[in-house]
């Protein structure tokens, strides 16, 4: 999914121009699912992705984690085909399928050789499971012994521990603090008709989007769309989930957890995909800690004090407005001292930004890493899907250059200023107490 870094072009790129984006061919299907595809034929591979409006935001109250296990279930069985059945067929035509759902979107992909032979079963498969699966009860009832599982060795993670406490404090009752993987509570509860039911919602036409990518023509992908994503039913596209509640007052929340080291977890919303103040943030948090070693945070806090081994910070924009976090371990005895800190260099910064050699590194930095980051069918497709879900410009890939080129040191003091509030941050504390 998306993760602590969000990656952007490749061997696609140097193949039509040093500067230049995939060009990105679109359409829509008459059951509503829209369409996204790249022609590149440097590998006789194609890469699929079907994205739904269906993550864990949709998630019904006391079912939490029912996206991601709706999800999980879609290869467990798919008109009169047993979970080995699928597993072995696409073995044999040596294609991998997978699917997950995070907090906004359900994906569903197959990676194949583009030989007919191999490609036409191999899309015949992926179009039962995505049109018709069975999820057979014997298989719920192990996804959820795993999941529950899962979930058991997440309480005994302080990591862990502090990521789902600072989500729910952050979010409160919006759906964005529900952890995709669910609780205990909400996975023990969901039954065999809660499946079908969230699946029937969602996976739609009205509510899907296709990316395809790699070594096809733009005839074969219209045919691919058609039957694959294209044998869905219309449906209805998913209502709009609330907006996220703004803070305006700090918060603290202490975990006790036996454990050598402190985790800390301090942030606030931070910005939505398309959000005007994207590029400025997103070039300024490279300073502040998203840069690594090279950051303010690991500057002040890891090499100068040596307070943590790793510091970090990072934007999360979702649908509505996600997170922007910063988080760090540290020796118990030094957690008080390693959060003043760290909140200190939150503050300079907010108040005066980056300088212009800081700047100038983070351009550089940015723009020489962006060719690595799409490198592959698999990574194109996973923009593509960022691009489609989110309603981006299809110039997206085209501008990200120059747009990263074009931030000043005063969009970026004026972007933190106006969106990043230190004083009103939830700071999530995980360790052992005093």
């Amino acid at each position: 999914m998306f993760g602590k870094s969000l990656a952007f072009l490749g061997l696609l790129f140097m193949s039509v121009a040093a500067s230049a984006g995939p060009k990105i061919h679109h359409w829509t299907l008459e059951n509503g699912a829209r369409v996204y595809f790249v022609e590149t034929h440097e590998l006789p591979m194609l890469q699929i992705r079907a994205v739904f409006d269906a993550g864990s935001s949709r998630d019904p109250v006391g079912k939490s984690g029912l996206a991601r296990l709706t999800s999980s279930m879609l290869d467990e069985g798919a008109g009169n085909l047993s979970a080995d059945d699928i597993a072995g067929q696409f073995e044999g035509l040596g294609a991998e399928f997978g699917a997950g759902a995070d907090r906004d979107m359900a994906t569903v992909d197959l990676r194949s050789l583009s030989d007919a032979a191999l490609l036409d079963p191999a899309l015949d498969l992926y179009a039962k499971i995505l049109t018709a699966p069975s999820f057979p009860a014997a298989s719920l009832e192990r996804q959820r012994q795993q999941v529950l599982v899962a979930l058991q060795k997440d309480m005994q993670s302080p990591g862990a521990v502090a990521d789902k406490t600072f989500y729910r404090e952050l979010y409160g009752d919006h759906p964005y603090a529900h952890d995709p993987l669910g609780d205990v509570a909400g996975v023990k509860a969901i039954t065999r008709e809660d499946l079908l039911t969230h699946y029937r919602s969602y996976y739609v036409g009205a509510n899907a989007w296709l990316v395809i990518v790699g070594d096809a023509s733009k005839r074969q992908a219209r045919k691919i769309a058609e039957r694959t994503v294209g044998q869905l039913p219309a449906g209805r596209a998913a209502l709009p989930i609330p907006l996220v509640r703004m803070l305006y007052s700090p918060l603290q929340k202490q975990v006790a957890f036996p454990a050598t080291q402190t985790h800390i977890m301090l942030g606030q919303t931070g910005m939505r995909r398309g959000d005007p103040d994207y590029f400025p943030l997103y070039v300024g948090n490279y300073i502040l800690g998203g840069g690594g070693l090279v950051s303010r945070l690991s500057t002040e806090v890891r090499e100068k004090q040596g307070l943590s081994y790793s510091v970090y910070s990072y934007f999360l924009p979702l649908r509505k407005a996600g997170p922007m976090i910063v988080g760090l371990q540290t020796k118990n005895a030094q957690r008080d001292q390693a959060l003043k800190l760290v909140r200190k260099v939150i503050s300079d910064f907010v108040a005066t930004g980056p300088t212009e050699d800081e700047l100038n590194a983070a351009k550089k930095h940015i723009t020489g890493g962006f060719p690595l980051r799409l490198d592959s069918n698999a990574k194109i497709a996973e923009n593509l899907a960022v691009i489609a879900f989110y309603d981006l410009p299809l110039t997206y890939l085209d501008d990200f250059i120059p747009s990263v080129e074009a931030v000043t040191v005063e969009q970026i003091r004026k972007a933190f200023r106006q969106r990043v509030h230190p004083n009103q941050m939830v700071t999530v504390v995980v360790g052992a107490g005093r």
